[in-house]
């Protein structure tokens, strides 16, 4: 007889997403069932898995409850046995701690790293862990810059996830006062829960982060806060590409520019419409088949 079993939906970025704010939300879920989703691939970033882990075969009523969790959007679900499985272990396969630069980045059942900088990310936020490529040659482009002398006041972090790549600069660069933002509202109250795990101060001042709902640039404080000298848009190319004029307003002459999310194929046509803007490429970094770069603004124009 199996010991574990787990119910799974394939379904799309934005559907996970709202799925695992409704079950961060539902006070009387059990507090034996694990839920994570994350990607299925690198190469698919909106393709995503939905999955529930419990130690026994659900019941119908099991089911209709993890359904609502998807409102009007319900997928179809699939329940497969794992037999002589512990099931915990299993809904943290893909999440193992990540060493990126000075950075270790781990969900909450692995130990401390005392050696490194140590972020804790919850298993069910596994697309901000750093599994992603991108994310985790983030950090370790974050950490190159500061080991080559930039000086960070104001840090913009664009498409911030669950405020990661913002809680890392703001390591590196303590005395700066830092914006994380998102296009996906759901992401708000994961930055927040995470910024309390992770001793991250929110506010306005140095040292503290500020974290705002906007489209790109759309938000009057997100405008107000620059110009920023580091300014980081992990997202995706053709985003990067449309958002390139503002995104260049929006930086320092001399600022530093961190750009991920894009494939190493993508990377000419991002790196065009940059230079067209003043920029220049002083790193870049691939891991996998993504880029990561780092431009600079040219002082002048």
């Amino acid at each position: 007889m199996a010991d574990s079993w787990k119910i799974v939906a394939a379904v799309s970025k934005d559907v996970a997403r709202a799925a695992l704010v409704e079950h961060e939300n539902a006070l009387d879920w059990p507090s034996d069932w694990v839920v994570t989703g994350m990607e299925e691939a690198d190469h698919r970033p909106d393709d995503w898995t939905f999955e529930v882990y419990l130690d026994r075969r659900p019941k119908p009523r099991d089911l209709k409850r993890v359904a609502a969790l998807f409102a009007d959007k319900q997928p179809p679900f699939t329940v497969e046995a794992l037999p002589d499985t512990d099931w915990v272990t299993e809904s943290q396969k893909g999440v193992e701690p990540i060493r990126a630069g000075r950075f270790h980045v781990r969900t909450p059942d692995h130990e401390v790293d005392p050696a490194m900088v140590d972020f804790v990310i919850p298993a069910s936020q596994a697309f901000g862990t750093g599994q992603h490529e991108t994310t985790a040659a983030c950090l370790a482009m974050l950490d190159l810059m500061k080991r080559e002398g930039v000086v960070a006041r104001d840090i913009a972090d664009i498409g911030t996830g669950t405020g990661l790549l913002a809680f890392a600069a703001m390591h590196l660069w303590p005395r700066a006062r830092a914006t994380a933002s998102d296009i996906d509202a759901v992401c708000a109250g994961v930055v927040r829960d995470n910024m309390a795990s992770n001793a991250i101060p929110e506010g306005g001042d140095a040292g503290e982060l500020t974290m705002v709902i906007a489209d790109g640039l759309d938000d009057a404080l997100l405008r107000l806060r620059g110009p920023y000298d580091l300014f980081v848009a992990n997202i995706l190319a053709g985003p990067l590409v449309d958002l390139a004029p503002s995104f260049a307003n929006a930086i320092t002459p001399g600022g530093n520019l961190l750009l991920a999310g894009l494939l190493e194929t993508q990377e000419a046509r991002v790196r065009r419409a940059y230079r067209a803007l003043g920029f220049r490429l002083s790193r870049r970094l691939i891991n996998g088949d993504w880029s990561i770069l780092w431009l600079r603004k040219s002082r002048v124009r």
